[in-house]
């Protein structure tokens, strides 16, 4: 290779480096190319998998700034340079590596820290994001369900819940602040309910007088 063009190659994986998210380094030898086109597929929607020069590599590492690779470039390595969820090109590449053990996931860089195989093995194991956000967005949702009925409760329930609050936590210290809003919520909750049967009974008795 020339001169000018391993500078492109160096300037390229270099670029890939800075700019990715999340890079595994692999070993694929063996694998034929029928495979290597399976992976690239299966990795396409949050990684692009390409077949790389060691030498090149390190050089483009160090300029990077990535230490991940360092004593990992022999043999045919090709690298994930990861765009999307870090986690499910994770996934992608353990799955793969489980049903053809050709392939060897040697290191990786997630963030500009170095990962082994172990730790790179175990990021698959997570959540992907979306699982995570709906997770969040449930959890948001039902705390906000609460507030709502902190906000909505009459002035006077709401300031009997805080006075309550108050008493909590001047009696029982730091302790009692770990969930206060929650607390609130509930508290206030049945207040409103409380105060909803009292009303409702009260409707029942002046029809009765009415009669």
């Amino acid at each position: 290779m020339a001169k000018p063009e391993k500078a492109a190659a160096i300037a390229e994986l270099t670029d890939k480096l800075r700019n990715s998210g999340a890079a595994v380094l692999t070993e694929y030898r063996g694998l034929t190319v029928s495979q290597l086109t399976q992976l690239r597929s299966s990795l396409r929607e949050h990684a692009s998998y390409a077949v790389v020069k060691n030498t090149l590599t390190e050089i483009a590492a160090k300029e990077a700034g990535v230490t991940a690779f360092e004593g990992h470039l022999s043999g045919p390595s090709a690298i994930a340079f990861v765009t999307g969820d870090p986690v499910e090109a994770a996934k992608g590449l353990r799955d793969f590596a489980k049903a053809n053990p050709l392939l060897v996931i040697k290191a990786g860089v997630l963030d500009g820290k170095p990962l082994t195989a172990d730790e790179i093995k175990k990021l698959a194991d997570l959540e992907s994001r979306e699982v995570l956000l709906a997770k969040l967005a449930g959890a948001m949702n039902a705390s906000l369900s609460k507030a709502v009925y902190l906000f909505a409760a009459p002035l006077s329930q709401t300031a009997r819940v805080v006075d309550a609050l108050r008493a909590k936590v001047e009696a029982e210290g730091p302790a009692a602040t770990e969930a206060p809003a929650e607390a609130a919520a509930e508290a206030v909750t049945e207040d409103a309910a409380a105060a909803e049967s009292a009303a409702s009974t009260d409707d029942v008795a002046a029809g009765g007088d009415e009669s």
